[in-house]
């Protein structure tokens, strides 16, 4: 039987589409190292981000394309992720982070800084490279909801002494709560706010990153403003419960945004809307309100769940607490959607074939 052409396996990979990209996986620039011998196949499918949801099915609707072209029996697919669409920053504070992700709520006692910390676990837990910065200078928690015991270490670097995050959970974590005495309270005016922000990013050995999570205090403070003037932003995670205060709050967190990507030459999209505490004592729906009024995809509900507090007080996400309990679902779900939006919004064809 005649051996099959690269081009008859490429015309079959065709389609195989992206559902959020809505293009095919060949000219997306997915398929890479494309083998034939004899009747055997294989490649590599390299998709956007490692959270891909449809993974699976991608790889199963792209061995069925293959094995339908005469002469193959066997296929072979490695499935990897590269994250990209947008280039490292290339920026002074973060040179070497793909995404920075901020999480605010316009209001606190949201469970805001609860969404980042297993956010943040449950991209890590699928492969990618991700950082959690604890911003919410007034009220550092993230130590605590993380677990970590110690500080950051320091290293000598040709720029100078720079801090280096804590590793706890497959996370990159720097937060003002190590560095501050815990007795004390936060009696900043907003200059100093907005220093101690950027030193969290500039005097940080970052590393290379994929996702950069950043927990914002609430409202519309020096904090926000630092950041999204200052930091090139992949987008901004907006954190709510369904109450309609939490809702009508959330609601000028995204006018700031907006308003600051207003004449700036990037823009700073509202990646989606989180509500969290849902269907508790608050009800249920508030977040999908929310979301169409801000006109943004509602990226998941996390359930209003008592073993999430007990979990966080004793430093355990709930990514880690219980891996397979629905609020950890959820939040694996909601890290999916989010890296699924990022991707749609910032990708960028490669411009070097491989």
């Amino acid at each position: 039987m005649k051996e099959p052409a690269e081009e008859q396996i490429l015309n079959a990979l065709r389609t195989v589409q992206d559902p959020d990209l809505h293009r095919d996986i060949v000219t997306l620039g997915f398929v890479k190292n494309l083998r034939v011998c004899g009747g055997s196949v294989g490649f590599t499918i390299e998709l956007t981000t490692p959270a891909c949801p449809v993974r699976e099915q991608m790889k199963a609707q792209a061995e069925e394309a293959v094995k339908s072209v005469e002469g193959v029996s066997v296929v072979q697919i490695e499935m990897t992720a590269q994250v990209r669409g947008r280039e490292k920053t290339g920026e002074a504070l973060l040179p070497g982070v793909r995404h920075v992700i901020a999480v605010a709520s316009g209001k606190g006692g949201v469970g805001k800084s609860t969404v980042s910390a297993n956010l943040a676990v449950a991209l890590a837990q699928t492969g990618a490279k991700v950082g959690l910065l604890d911003a919410d200078i007034y009220g550092p928690s993230l130590p605590l909801l993380m677990g970590a015991q110690d500080g950051p270490l320091t290293k000598e670097t040709p720029n100078g002494l720079r801090l280096v995050p804590v590793a706890v959970h497959g996370v990159l974590l720097m937060s003002l709560g190590f560095l501050i005495d815990p007795e004390k309270a936060v009696v900043w005016r907003g200059p100093m706010v907005g220093s101690a922000v950027r030193q969290l990013m500039s005097d940080v050995l970052w590393g290379d990153l994929d996702y950069l999570v950043v927990d914002l205090p609430p409202g519309t403070g020096d904090a926000s403003l630092t950041l999204a003037q200052q930091v090139r932003l992949s987008g901004v995670v907006i954190v709510t419960t369904p109450q309609r205060l939490a809702q009508e709050i959330a609601y000028k967190a995204v006018v700031m945004f907006r308003t600051l990507s207003e004449g700036q030459e990037t823009n700073i999209p509202i990646l989606g809307v989180v509500e969290n505490m849902s269907g508790g004592t608050f009800g249920a729906g508030g977040g999908g309100l929310a979301a169409k009024q801000f006109g943004v995809p509602l990226l998941g509900c996390i359930p209003m769940d008592a073993a999430l507090c007990m979990a966080a007080d004793m430093g355990l996400p709930a990514m880690i607490h219980n891996p397979q309990s629905e609020t950890a679902l959820a939040f694996r779900s909601l890290a999916s959607a989010l890296a699924a939006r990022i991707s749609t919004l910032h990708y960028e064809p490669e411009t070097t074939g491989g």
